[in-house]
């Protein structure tokens, strides 16, 4: 999962103006950057936080406790900076976060702070500055702490040293803590914490200033100090009302942070129904998966008819809600512009295939292949609607219907064998259209498609993460199946969930009323209801009312037996001396945050060492998946043979992972599918599912997450002894599959008693 970051601050009702100009000069000097933020205070008044909120998408307000610090505040609990040095000292209790930067109230941001957020150790401080005075003590007003420090342990020793009164309140009022920590902190630059009285004479700011620190009693909201006039101006740049910073942040230079965009953005065009900024943010909220969001800002503003980006966007927004017949006319107005008729025609066709018009969604791609030869969305939904091949037909009474993701012949490996797996699973080795009737997830299950199924003996769903928001949005049901509830309701033969997965990430949104009501109604049809996961079990009962909870259970996802299902399995009589080495790139930010850097330098010294114990290889699942080795190439200097998989048909899926040493995968079925080949894996954790696997098979020692500190070592010394004794980890392997195929196969036996077959 991702690291978490928070800054956070000490705040009352006399330094308020001091933090509200903080926070406008963090947004505009960094646009890209936008982690939570946590407000200390002994007391603010409701308008006072109604101001910092409206500054912030992400603050959250905590409330310290003075009594805990009586016993040392020294008489003098009165005075600010006193109550600051022990307030602050609350940070250290914080117990949410991988790192916490702390910012004083009397700072503005000036320039980039990246660094700061992709530190991984210590406790960073810029270290006081006192002109003559070689003393080593750490100026407080910036702190970098990481999570070792966030302990109980620490804060006992804070706790100590200030009963103790073993310290003296030092020039910069952090005394208990340089007492704690005796010199021993990281050293940080000192433009992180550039501080006032080093311009006195009027000096300018150094350009390279990223934070600018008004030390002393004179603050620049209250009129400021002589001496120092170059640095109040740079502090007044960011004395602005709301509808001006908004403006100026829409206006910043580089890439905008979604959640700033969209917080600044959203009141902007409130304000001024202004088009180009409705459309900025409402990219950004299909970018979060909040597709309603999106709508709502566009119909805010005023739209030009001519803006042919607007429409494109507004009619991407409403076919994300199934208001389909508005999102065509919206995407017929976008056709107009050459710049973006190829992405409208896309999704044109797209609508049409959802709606089961392949012929019309054949003609809108070719239309955008005609005005973009190389539009690669428009050439996927031409191939998709072009030589489709007619189910096989078999009796309907002797079918059952299912359900799935059936991916397309470049897609993702994992989704492509997956439908196959879960027919493997329900209905033994006749996987065809003779036993079988598909149904496509993402197509619109209309009258027709209802009375296909209730002519079949059952209904499957299953193959693949299907409650996730955002692959295929719909506003029927908000997760990938396209099913409006009344027809849901109408289906009258057996349902089973099978194996399906809870994917959504960290902080992904989903539209939770809208997905509530149709998990619980599918819920309630359902006679079987499996989940993959024991993690997908816990976050969806979490969504479901108590009578329903023991209804969901547990199936694993059928791949991870996959040696039990197939007819006619042989394990291979020997390996290749590969390593397999799979990373994944859709929804980058979600899955690296602030470390893709570090990620990357991470694998550069792992494939070195990895190196000496096997060949490593690139396997890509999807074409994105490629990136690891152009950037390993490109910033490393290594090279590495790249499989694409994304072109392997199921058998060579299966052969290529059987044949392997080890697979070192980052999205799911990249574990899931070796180890049902019966080859050892570790899993990169990016994404909380992956966790959830290794816990279900009780070996979380074969996860590694991207962004632990020792990734590389760890990866090497988890590898090496997986192939040190390479039978013994292909026997652990063997063992942890026969406790899942053992659930697999009692589940099945019920799902034959159920669907009569």
């Amino acid at each position: 999962m991702k690291r978490r970051v928070a800054f956070a601050s000490f705040v009352d009702e006399n330094y308020l103006p001091g933090f509200l100009t903080l926070l406008r000069s963090l947004a505009l000097s960094n646009p890209g950057v936008c982690e939570d933020f946590l407000v200390l205070h002994d007391e603010l008044r409701p308008a006072s936080v109604a101001r910092i909120r409206a500054l912030h998408p992400r603050v959250s307000f905590r409330r310290v406790n003075a009594a805990h610090y009586d016993t040392y505040a020294k008489g003098d609990q009165d005075n600010y900076l006193v109550r600051k040095a022990y307030f602050i000292l609350d940070v250290f209790r914080i117990r949410d976060y991988d790192t916490v930067i702390t910012l004083d109230t009397d700072m503005v941001v000036l320039g980039p702070i990246d660094e700061l957020l992709t530190l991984r150790r210590g406790l960073g401080a810029v270290p006081q500055f006192f002109y003559g005075d070689t003393t080593r003590l750490l100026n407080s007003g910036l702190l970098v702490i990481q999570q070792e420090f966030l302990t109980d342990e620490f804060c006992a020793r804070i706790d100590e040293t200030g009963r103790s009164g073993a310290y003296e309140l030092d020039k910069h009022d952090q005394g208990i803590l340089n007492a704690v920590l005796d010199g021993d902190f990281l050293d940080l630059d000192a433009k992180y914490n550039f501080v006032k009285r080093r311009l006195s004479g009027d000096l300018p700011v150094p350009e390279d200033t990223a934070v600018l620190h008004f030390t002393g009693r004179h603050k620049p909201w209250q009129g400021g100090e002589t001496g120092y006039a170059q640095a109040q101006e740079r502090w007044a740049e960011y004395e602005l009302t709301d509808a001006e910073l908004h403006a100026a942040y829409l206006e910043s230079e580089g890439e905008l942070h979604r959640d700033l965009l969209i917080h600044y953005g959203t009141a902007h065009v409130r304000r001024t129904r202004d088009a180009g900024t409705a459309r900025k943010v409402a990219l950004a909220q299909i970018g979060r998966g909040d597709y309603q969001a999106a709508v709502d800002v566009l119909e805010q503003a005023d739209l030009p008819v001519d803006e042919a980006w607007v429409h494109e966007v507004y009619g991407h927004a409403l076919m994300s809600v199934s208001r389909y017949d508005e999102a065509r006319a919206q995407l017929l107005l976008a056709t107009a512009a050459p710049n973006r008729a190829a992405t409208a025609f896309a999704r044109l066709a797209q609508i049409a295939w959802v709606h089961g018009e392949d012929a019309t969604a054949r003609t809108y791609a070719l239309e955008g292949l005609t005005v973009d030869p190389t539009h690669r969305a428009s050439r996927l939904w031409h191939q998709r609607t072009t030589g489709v091949p007619q189910q096989q037909t078999g009796s309907p009474g002797d079918q059952l219907a299912h359900v799935a993701f059936y991916m397309d012949r470049q897609g993702n490996a994992g989704d492509k064998l997956l439908p196959e797996s879960v027919r493997l699973a329900v209905g033994g080795a006749e996987t065809g259209g003779r036993r079988w009737h598909s149904v496509h997830a993402h197509r619109l299950f209309d009258e027709a498609a209802l009375e296909r199924v209730n002519a079949r003996r059952g209904l499957v769903i299953g193959g693949g993460g299907l409650f996730i928001p955002d692959t295929m949005p719909n506003g029927n049901s908000a997760w990938q199946w396209n099913v409006p509830d009344d027809l849901m309701r109408r289906i009258d033969v057996p349902v089973a969930v099978f194996a399906v997965g809870f994917n959504a990430f960290d902080g992904q949104s989903y539209r939770a009323e809208r997905f509530r009501s149709s998990l619980r109604l599918l819920v309630e049809k359902s006679a079987f209801f499996g989940l993959r996961n024991h993690g997908s079990i816990e976050k969806v009962r979490a969504m479901l009312p108590a009578h329903l909870h023991d209804k969901v259970r547990f199936q694993p996802c059928p791949t991870t037996v996959t040696r039990q299902l197939v007819p006619g399995w042989q394990d291979p009589a020997a390996r290749e001396d590969t390593i397999l080495l799979n990373a994944a790139y859709d929804r980058a930010g979600l899955r690296f945050g602030h470390d893709y850097g570090f990620f990357l330098d991470q694998m550069a010294a792992a494939v070195r060492e990895l190196g000496r114990l096997a060949e490593v290889k690139c396997v890509a699942h999807s074409l994105d998946d490629e990136k690891l080795a152009f950037d390993l190439r490109r910033e490393h200097g290594i090279s590495l043979p790249v499989i694409p998989m994304y072109d392997f048909d199921n058998p060579q899926i299966l052969d290529l992972y059987a044949r392997t040493k080890l697979v070192i995968g980052m999205r799911g079925h990249a574990g899931m599918i070796p180890f049902g080949c019966g080859t050892p894996v570790l899993s990169l954790i990016s994404h909380p599912k992956m966790a959830y696997f290794l816990r279900d098979i009780e070996r979380p020692e074969w996860g590694v997450s991207v962004h632990d500190r020792d990734l590389a070592a760890r990866l090497v010394e988890k590898a090496g002894a997986l192939l040190a004794d390479h039978a013994a980890s292909v026997a652990d392997v063997h063992g942890r599959q026969q406790e899942l195929w053992k659930i697999t196969e009692a589940n099945a036996a019920e799902l034959r008693v159920l669907f009569g077959g």
